[in-house]
Formats: C-alpha cells, structure tokens, sequence
C-alpha cells in the first residue's frame, strides 16, 4: 500500500503522446505539478498541444527532453519524485520494416531505462506501466483456449513473436520486464494499465497516431468495400488517461487492469458513426468475405496469418478488476466515437 505525496510532480514519460496527454492534461486540472517527458523540446509542431497547456498552467508543468534508448536519462527528471507514470513506447502496427528495432527495443529498453532510473532514485514509491491488452492475448483464436472465450489479468500473450503481431511481442516483453525488475526490490510497486483499442478526441491534431489513422480509413472511404468480420475491444482515451491517475492515486491498487469498455465488431464502429452523422461519411455498411481479406488484407498491413486467427473468431475481455481495484467508471463508445469524429473535423483532419 502507497500513499503518494499529492504535492509532488508526477512524472509522465512520452508526454506528448495520444495517452499521456490527457494524463498531462487532467494532473495540471487536479492542481497537481507534472514533469513530461518528450524527445525533442525543438519538435514544434509534435508538442504545440503541450507548450498550450504549459501557457495555461505555467511552473505547473515541466517539459524535459529524455531518450528511452540512453541509459540515466531519465535520473534527472525523476529525482525528488514518487510517483512516475511511463507511457512512452511506439505504437503502429503497420508500415514496419523492422520489427526489433522499431519496436521491441524502444519498448524493452525504454521500460528497463526508466525502472532503473526509480531503482537510483530513493524518492519513488511507485511506478504505473502503460502496457496492452496485446501483453494479454494476441489474437482472437487465442480465446479459444480460455473459459468463456474471455480474457481476464491472469492471462499473458504466449503466441506473439518477432515476425506474427511484433507489436504485441513488443509489449508482452516489456511489461514482463517492468515485473521482473519490480520484484527484485521492495520500495516502489507496479501498477499496470491494460487498454484495448483506445479511441477517442486527441489533444494533437498530429495525424500520424494508428487510431486517428483508423479512424481517418473509416470515414473516407478507405474501408468502402466492406471490413473485415473481427472483434475488437474499445476504449475512450480520456478513460484510459483516467486510470493510470487511479492506478497512481489509490493506495491499494495492484497488479495489472484490463481497461476496455466494450468488444464489438469492426463494423460496429460504422454504424455508430452512420447513426450520428448520417450519409455525411462514406462508411463502410458490410463485412468482407474472409477469403478477400486474404486478397486484400495485405495491402492494410494484415497479413494471412492475422486474417485466419482473427476473422470470425471469438472474443471477450473483462474488465472488472478495473472498476472493483481503481474505481473506474467507462463512457459509452458512442461518445467515444462522436467526439473523436468532432475533434478530427475541428482539427482538419477530414
């Protein structure tokens, strides 16, 4: 049990990102001070939404530069500190070249970076780990293998590798990792957060985010012929940020949380976006017959390998012990998916 000093900066690695940001945001709001972390302070355009926050907030938030790569880059950030947030790790799953350098490395790594940096600095009483339900399962058939076709905290992904879904490898290694070297010393603890597929309005109007991307697809006719017939879980990303401040607040919290809101199919997210906004979208309205998925899916960065373990398979999360262990309350998908449509269109990104 951790009871952390709410008059302390929190700290927030990968500041800038679609998560932290939010994180960042609602601190500041609660009144608390926030140290960031971003990669390059010289990255304008990467930060604009950060510098606006910090016009707002002032000495209440700290930009730093830190490299997930470089050893002690993170010392300097986390001194005087006791409760450090790490989001910072890549996220696409397309478009990759190299998956252990892309990937693997800056999750592994930079996981290991900032875990030693708290092991130094003897002010920190806990960490809270941004990792994925991808740490969880990997694909849908995998939920075959477990009762009710449902996933639950206990259950890791063992069937992701270098080469079939690296991005999910890439966070089943570092969460791992974060355990491993929480357990070989007693003053910090960990706390994980698991989200499914997070959604929603962004603080950024960077369009370079694999969910402003899906979404971008899914309004524009990307997706006209059809999606594929898969279940995916959703979650709003300002839930997401909200749990990871629960995650650090609450003085019981423990172990790893499945933070999804609801498993509903691809097409799903069309019709919700067809009942808010009519004809105004070129919404895909039909599933794609698997075996074109196998034609085509290639092209989308979907490889047969994902067509034959996640088309027409089955899939539960539970998300339970993050209500009962944090207190968390999720918003409808439906607001999830207006607002995100909203803020796309204020920002000019449709």
């Amino acid at each position: 049990m951790k009871s952390i000093n709410s008059e302390l900066p929190v700290v927030v690695t990968g500041g800038s990102g679609y998560i932290a940001s939010w994180i960042v945001k609602y601190l500041l709001e609660e009144g608390k001070s926030v140290r960031a972390t971003v990669r390059s302070l010289k990255d304008n355009k990467k930060i604009a939404h950060l510098l606006e926050l910090k016009d707002q907030f002032k000495d209440k938030l700290t930009l730093l530069e830190a490299d997930l790569l470089q050893d002690g880059s993170f010392d300097q950030t986390i001194e005087g500190t006791e409760l450090v947030i790490h989001t910072a790790s890549p996220f696409f799953v397309a478009g990759i070249k190299n998956a252990q350098k892309q990937l693997v490395d800056p999750a592994l790594q930079g996981t290991r970076n900032v875990l030693e940096s708290c092991n130094r600095v003897s002010s920190v009483k806990r960490v809270v780990l941004t990792s994925s339900v991808a740490a969880i399962h990997s694909d849908n058939i995998d939920s075959l293998q477990v009762p009710n076709n449902t996933f639950t905290e206990e259950h890791w992904n063992t069937t992701s590798n270098l080469t079939h879904q690296p991005y999910a490898y890439s966070k089943t290694l570092a969460e791992k990792e974060a355990w491993e070297i929480q357990k070989k010393q007693t003053r910090w603890d960990l706390v994980v957060i698991n989200p499914s597929f997070v959604m929603g309005p962004s603080l950024s109007k960077r369009l370079d985010g694999t969910s402003v991307e899906f979404m971008k697809n899914m309004l524009t006719g990307v997706f006209r012929t059809g999606v594929p017939d898969t279940k995916m879980g959703f979650v709003d990303v300002r839930d997401v940020a909200r749990a990871h401040i629960l995650a650090g607040f609450t003085p019981n919290a423990k172990g790893r949380h499945i933070t999804s809101a609801e498993v509903i199919p691809m097409l799903g997210v069309a019709k919700i976006v067809k009942e808010n906004f009519g004809k105004k979208y070129s919404v895909p309205t039909g599933n794609l017959p698997k075996a074109l998925v196998y034609v085509i899916g290639p092209f989308f960065g979907l490889s047969w390998s994902y067509t034959k373990n996640n088309i027409g398979q089955p899939l539960n999360l539970n998300n339970e012990y993050s209500k009962s262990d944090l207190g968390l309350t999720y918003r409808s998908l439906n607001e999830t998916f207006v607002d995100h449509v909203n803020q796309m269109q204020t920002s000019g990104l449709i």
